[in-house]
């Protein structure tokens, strides 16, 4: 469960049931949004990485993996994000030589590195200028609930260990729409890891792509490690480290997008230090900090492993397609 979510959120319970009310009613206000909003259609095909609960469910991965599996097809795709944590309303194209995390939210630094990332709070504003820039797919961070801009393609990315939490919408639950409400809406559902909750249940026809990260590197074994991440769910990426076969020596978990201290920093390098090991966090954890932190901090590079990377495929083919000939 996220760190900075409430706990009654993972289970139904007296306090849960109270909220229920005003859950149903901000599930009826986004429903009513959603079918009075005027979508933008753009001219290239948008592909839409979303989930249905607040918090990280681990769609940035997916994002960048998509990313580097479109531009691999000789596919100029651009990336766009509301740019979550970031002061810069946009649209702005994210330049990591003079953005920092502050500006543009640190999944937009993080997927820079893939793909040109354009942060735009007005998402169709941010369709227009990826696509007078030479954006010929765009790849949507998030989004699923915005109207604003129509979608060719929906991916509703769900957290194998935590699933739909109690499957109350906020906030008496971590939804951010009823999960019914929210499917009708996806094409196919990504179940990263293994589905612990018994979410798969409650997907109904809907199509289920199974994805697992995994560390893209193979130096981990033996080594004694500090881990910290602010992310939705740490223990997803602590997890990595027994099973690679390091030493985890401490595991400091954050809330989603945690801005770290100096203090913060120092006392984590001074408990590794003390323990003989490196410090090491995530890759979205690391673009948060400065050069200086950077310098003495690795981060673990994760890619996604596909069961099934021709049903993928076939998504991806017919949404293309689609908007080619639509």
């Amino acid at each position: 469960m996220p760190p900075s979510a409430p706990e009654f959120w993972a289970r139904r319970g007296a306090l849960s049931a109270l909220l229920a009310p005003l859950g149903c009613a901000y599930d009826a206000a986004g429903a009513l949004r959603r079918a009075m909003a005027r979508s933008y259609q753009a001219p290239v095909p948008v592909i839409c990485v979303g989930n249905l609960i607040a918090g990280g469910a681990g769609k940035t991965p997916i994002v960048a993996d998509l990313a580097r599996r479109l531009t691999a097809r000789g596919n100029a795709v651009h990336i766009l994000s509301r740019g979550y944590g970031g002061s810069v309303a946009g649209p702005v194209r994210v330049d990591p030589k003079r953005h920092d995390a502050a500006a543009v939210g640190d999944e937009p630094l993080m997927l820079a590195r893939q793909a040109p990332v354009w942060v735009a709070r007005d998402r169709a504003a941010g369709a227009r200028a990826a696509v007078a820039a030479g954006a010929r797919t765009i790849l949507m961070d998030d989004g699923l609930q915005n109207p604003s801009l129509a979608k060719d393609l929906s991916l509703v990315v769900l957290d194998g260990g935590y699933g739909f939490g109690n499957g109350r919408v906020m906030p008496a639950g971590p939804l951010r729409e009823s999960i019914a409400r929210g499917l009708a809406r996806a094409d196919a559902v990504v179940m990263l890891g293994t589905d612990e909750t018994g979410a798969t249940a409650r997907l109904g026809a809907v199509p289920v792509l199974h994805a697992e990260p995994r560390p893209s590197t193979t130096n981990l074994a033996g080594r004694a490690l500090v881990a910290f991440a602010g992310i939705g769910r740490p223990r997803k990426f602590f997890d990595h480290f027994p099973n690679a076969g390091a030493r985890l020596i401490a595991a400091r978990g954050f809330p989603d997008h945690h801005p770290y201290t100096e203090h913060e920093l120092e006392v984590l390098a001074a408990e590794a230090q003390r323990a003989g090991a490196d410090l090491i966090t995530t890759e979205k954890d690391w673009v948060r900090l400065s050069a200086t932190w950077q310098a003495r901090i690795a981060y673990l590079p994760l890619t996604i492993e596909w069961r099934n990377e021709r049903a993928l495929d076939a998504l991806l083919d017919g949404a293309l397609q689609q908007a080619a000939h639509g």
